[in-house]
């Protein structure tokens, strides 16, 4: 199996999360420098990647910009028919996608992926349904974990 493409929920994979207001309503989150690491390094050997989130929140534009993702879903409430929309736009088969979730409404599309993730706090359904789950939280280097994996693996080789 060769992975092309990793799609990434954002909300409790590339964040713990929690996000916080500030007093003129800001919204506030954080992003781990380890996840940025691994997003980077899989980018430079020619891994395609995509945000799938659920909330629309303008935080995902600014990490998707600072990352290079050009594939982003905002306020997406059908997480595998996005993943599919991805997919196709790039010519891979949902074989070659590895989506990375952590709730329930992520259980389609990793489903669908031909490779599933989560991180280690994810709730319990999806990780029963992942191929992987993570030693680290999410927000908290599971992504770079799992790209790490896949890479060790060789699922981003010919």
């Amino acid at each position: 199996m060769r992975i092309r493409a990793v799609a990434l929920d954002v909300d409790g994979v590339l964040t713990d999360g929690t996000f916080t207001w500030g007093e003129g309503g800001e919204e506030y989150k954080s992003f781990s420098f380890r996840d940025v690491m691994g997003i980077s390094l899989a980018g430079r050997s020619g891994i395609v990647f995509s945000l799938i989130s659920g909330e629309a929140s303008p935080l995902v534009d600014r990490f998707a910009k600072k990352m290079g993702i050009s594939a982003v879903y905002k306020g997406c409430k059908n997480k595998e028919a996005a993943l599919l929309e991805f997919a196709s736009a790039h010519n891979f088969s949902l074989d070659e996608v590895c989506f990375i979730g952590d709730d329930v409404n992520d259980l389609a599309a990793l489903a669908a992926a031909g490779f599933s993730a989560a991180p280690a706090d994810a709730y319990g359904k999806v990780k029963a349904e992942a191929d992987y789950v993570a030693q680290a939280a999410g927000g908290h280097g599971a992504v770079r974990e799992i790209l790490d994996h896949l890479a060790d693996k060789g699922f981003f080789k010919d």
